[in-house]
Protein backbone atom coordinates (compact mmCIF):
# COMPACT_ATOMS: atom_id res chain seq x y z
CA UNK A 1 0.00 0.00 0.00
CA UNK A 2 1.53 3.34 -0.99
CA UNK A 3 1.36 6.41 1.25
CA UNK A 4 -1.60 8.01 -0.52
CA UNK A 5 -3.55 4.75 -0.30
CA UNK A 6 -2.84 4.81 3.45
CA UNK A 7 -4.43 8.29 3.62
CA UNK A 8 -7.66 6.96 2.15
CA UNK A 9 -7.50 3.86 4.35
CA UNK A 10 -7.25 6.08 7.43
CA UNK A 11 -3.96 4.66 8.64
CA UNK A 12 -0.71 6.32 9.66
CA UNK A 13 1.21 7.49 6.61
CA UNK A 14 4.52 9.22 6.00
CA UNK A 15 4.05 12.81 4.79
CA UNK A 16 7.68 12.71 3.67
CA UNK A 17 6.92 10.29 0.87
CA UNK A 18 8.40 11.86 -2.29
CA UNK A 19 5.09 11.71 -4.19
CA UNK A 20 3.14 13.31 -1.34
CA UNK A 21 5.86 15.92 -0.81
CA UNK A 22 5.73 16.81 -4.51
CA UNK A 23 1.93 17.09 -4.37
CA UNK A 24 2.14 19.42 -1.34
CA UNK A 25 4.75 21.60 -3.01
CA UNK A 26 2.71 21.82 -6.21
CA UNK A 27 -0.44 22.69 -4.28
CA UNK A 28 1.28 25.23 -2.04
CA UNK A 29 2.67 26.97 -5.15
CA UNK A 30 -0.77 26.97 -6.79
CA UNK A 31 -2.25 28.43 -3.57
CA UNK A 32 0.18 31.32 -3.92
CA UNK A 33 -0.76 31.81 -7.56
CA UNK A 34 -4.47 31.84 -6.71
CA UNK A 35 -3.93 34.28 -3.86
CA UNK A 36 -2.12 36.69 -6.19
CA UNK A 37 -5.12 37.01 -8.50
CA UNK A 38 -7.65 39.81 -8.47
CA UNK A 39 -11.26 39.04 -7.67
CA UNK A 40 -12.39 39.92 -11.20
CA UNK A 41 -9.88 37.50 -12.80
CA UNK A 42 -12.57 34.84 -12.75
CA UNK A 43 -11.23 32.76 -15.65
CA UNK A 44 -7.73 32.60 -14.17
CA UNK A 45 -9.12 31.79 -10.70
CA UNK A 46 -11.32 29.02 -12.13
CA UNK A 47 -8.32 27.48 -13.91
CA UNK A 48 -6.18 27.62 -10.76
CA UNK A 49 -8.78 26.28 -8.33
CA UNK A 50 -9.49 23.44 -10.77
CA UNK A 51 -5.77 22.61 -10.62
CA UNK A 52 -5.75 22.79 -6.81
CA UNK A 53 -8.78 20.79 -5.69
CA UNK A 54 -9.95 17.36 -6.73
CA UNK A 55 -13.35 18.62 -7.78
CA UNK A 56 -15.26 21.91 -7.80
CA UNK A 57 -18.88 22.38 -8.79
CA UNK A 58 -20.45 24.96 -11.07
CA UNK A 59 -21.10 28.38 -9.60
CA UNK A 60 -18.70 28.05 -6.66
CA UNK A 61 -16.63 31.06 -5.57
CA UNK A 62 -13.66 31.22 -3.20
CA UNK A 63 -12.88 34.74 -2.08
CA UNK A 64 -9.29 34.03 -1.14
CA UNK A 65 -6.80 33.85 0.22
CA UNK A 66 -6.96 30.06 0.32
CA UNK A 67 -4.57 27.46 1.64
CA UNK A 68 -4.93 23.80 0.75
CA UNK A 69 -2.46 21.19 1.93
CA UNK A 70 -2.82 18.53 -0.78
CA UNK A 71 -5.80 20.05 -2.54
CA UNK A 72 -6.69 17.05 -4.63
CA UNK A 73 -8.19 15.36 -1.57
CA UNK A 74 -10.84 18.11 -1.41
CA UNK A 75 -14.14 18.14 -3.29
CA UNK A 76 -16.26 21.29 -3.39
CA UNK A 77 -19.88 21.13 -4.49
CA UNK A 78 -22.01 23.43 -6.63
CA UNK A 79 -22.90 27.01 -5.68
CA UNK A 80 -20.49 27.13 -2.73
CA UNK A 81 -19.40 30.52 -1.41
CA UNK A 82 -16.21 30.71 0.64
CA UNK A 83 -15.30 33.96 2.37
CA UNK A 84 -11.78 35.17 3.21
CA UNK A 85 -9.02 32.93 4.59
CA UNK A 86 -10.05 29.33 3.98
CA UNK A 87 -7.53 26.73 5.16
CA UNK A 88 -8.04 23.05 4.33
CA UNK A 89 -5.49 20.61 5.63
CA UNK A 90 -6.76 17.70 3.61
CA UNK A 91 -4.60 14.87 4.90
CA UNK A 92 -7.80 12.87 4.50
CA UNK A 93 -10.73 13.34 2.12
CA UNK A 94 -12.72 16.57 2.58
CA UNK A 95 -16.11 17.17 0.98
CA UNK A 96 -17.91 20.51 1.05
CA UNK A 97 -21.42 19.87 -0.23
CA UNK A 98 -23.62 21.85 -2.59
CA UNK A 99 -25.03 25.24 -1.55
CA UNK A 100 -22.68 25.74 1.40
CA UNK A 101 -21.55 29.15 2.59
CA UNK A 102 -18.38 29.34 4.65
CA UNK A 103 -17.65 32.45 6.68
CA UNK A 104 -14.26 34.11 7.05
CA UNK A 105 -11.33 32.33 8.66
CA UNK A 106 -12.66 28.79 8.33
CA UNK A 107 -10.15 26.01 8.95
CA UNK A 108 -10.87 22.38 8.11
CA UNK A 109 -8.27 20.08 9.64
CA UNK A 110 -8.26 16.33 9.11
CA UNK A 111 -4.91 14.99 10.29
CA UNK A 112 -4.40 13.12 13.48
CA UNK A 113 -0.73 13.08 14.33
CA UNK A 114 0.72 10.11 16.18
CA UNK A 115 -0.23 10.58 19.82
CA UNK A 116 2.30 8.17 21.29
CA UNK A 117 5.95 9.13 21.43
CA UNK A 118 6.91 5.65 20.24
CA UNK A 119 4.82 6.12 17.09
CA UNK A 120 6.42 9.50 16.41
CA UNK A 121 9.88 8.05 16.90
CA UNK A 122 9.03 5.24 14.48
CA UNK A 123 8.36 7.65 11.60
CA UNK A 124 10.93 7.13 8.88
CA UNK A 125 12.77 9.86 7.04
CA UNK A 126 13.17 10.10 3.26
CA UNK A 127 15.96 7.50 3.39
CA UNK A 128 13.84 5.02 5.35
CA UNK A 129 15.73 5.71 8.57
CA UNK A 130 13.88 6.10 11.85
CA UNK A 131 14.13 9.44 13.64
CA UNK A 132 12.61 11.31 16.54
CA UNK A 133 10.75 13.96 14.59
CA UNK A 134 9.12 13.58 11.18
CA UNK A 135 9.41 17.34 10.62
CA UNK A 136 13.19 17.03 10.59
CA UNK A 137 12.80 15.26 7.27
CA UNK A 138 11.27 18.32 5.68
CA UNK A 139 14.24 20.41 6.75
CA UNK A 140 16.91 18.07 5.39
Amino acid sequence: MNEEEKIFAGVLFSPNDPELAAQKTRTHNLNMDYNRTYEDETKKRKELITEIVGEIGEGSFLQGPVTFHYGKHTKIGKRVFVNFNLTVQDDAPVTIGDDCNLGPNVTIVTPVHPMLAAERRAMADKNGEKNSCAMQNRLS
